[in-house]
């Protein structure tokens, strides 16, 4: 059996930049096994598959190539570019096991939208694991489904953030996000999952889905423009919408090729 497969940069619109996702298109349904095997193989922050139901609407899953994860944003992006390739539609729509259907839509200027369910942060103690993991402590944490917010006052304070993975990890299942008011742009985070993937995402479309309701509230606005501060980097543009929150980027294939299954 052959499947096929295409490495994109997501959430950029330059090779090497960005984060990378693979994506492989199924025609039918494989195991769960085959599918973490081929995500630990690809090792990229994350591997989509999806699967068609539908006309345009398919099932996405994700892999880190660690474990399944709930939610991705840059992976949801990679497969949505990869398909809008192949057809004339300009929306699809995505089934996931956690997080309900996710609606994409190709925009006029060539950015991809993305239509996220809101997951807001509430205040809580910092653990422990938590201070210990970060070389700077923040000026407040807070606390979503998906990960712990470290906020700060400074954008050079989450630029110049070092972490300790093994602290971190004992955080699990949650990971961890550093953000702060920018310059250049609205907001700038750094995201950190050694529970889930790897020391440091490059670029994390899912927890925007917590971000911007923090930062349309403190900024007064809900169209802001964020920056992942990471050593490749990557810019979203981003809106909240009621209890919705549309997340957009851009996306370039970096290659395409066949997967070869005895």
């Amino acid at each position: 059996m052959k499947l096929p497969i295409y490495q994109v940069d997501a959430f950029t619109d330059q090779l090497f930049k960005g984060n990378y996702a693979a994506v492989v298109p199924l025609s039918q349904a494989v195991s769960d096994e085959l599918m973490q095997q081929i995500a630990t193989e690809n090792n990229l922050s994350e591997t989509a598959f999806v699967l068609p139901l539908a006309k345009d609407h398919y099932q996405i899953r994700w892999f880190s190539p660690v474990t399944e994860i709930d939610f991705c944003g840059h992976a949801t992006l990679a497969a949505a570019f990869v398909l809008f390739t192949q057809s004339n539609s300009t929306t699809l729509r995505f089934s996931t096991l956690e997080v309900g259907d996710l609606v994409v839509s190709q925009q006029a200027d060539g950015w991809i939208q993305m239509d996220f369910p809101k997951r807001p942060a509430s205040p809580v103690k910092a653990p422990d694991a938590l201070m210990a993991g970060l070389s700077i402590a923040p000026a407040l944490v807070l606390q979503s489904a998906q990960a712990y917010f470290a906020i700060y006052t400074d954008e050079e304070q989450v630029k110049q953030l070092t972490t300790n993975s093994h602290e971190l990890k004992k955080l699990a299942p949650y990971d961890v996000v550093a953000t702060a008011q920018g310059t250049d742009y609205d907001f700038v985070s750094r995201y950190f999952w050694p529970a889930n993937g790897g020391d440091e995402d490059p670029v994390t479309g899912s927890i925007h889905a917590g971000l911007v309701p923090y930062w349309a509230e403190q900024l007064g606005k809900t169209q802001l423009m964020a920056c992942q501060a990471s050593a490749r980097g990557g810019i979203l543009r981003c809106e909240l919408v009621g209890e919705r929150v549309l997340v957009s980027g851009q996306a370039k294939l970096y290659l395409q090729g066949e997967i070869f299954l005895a």
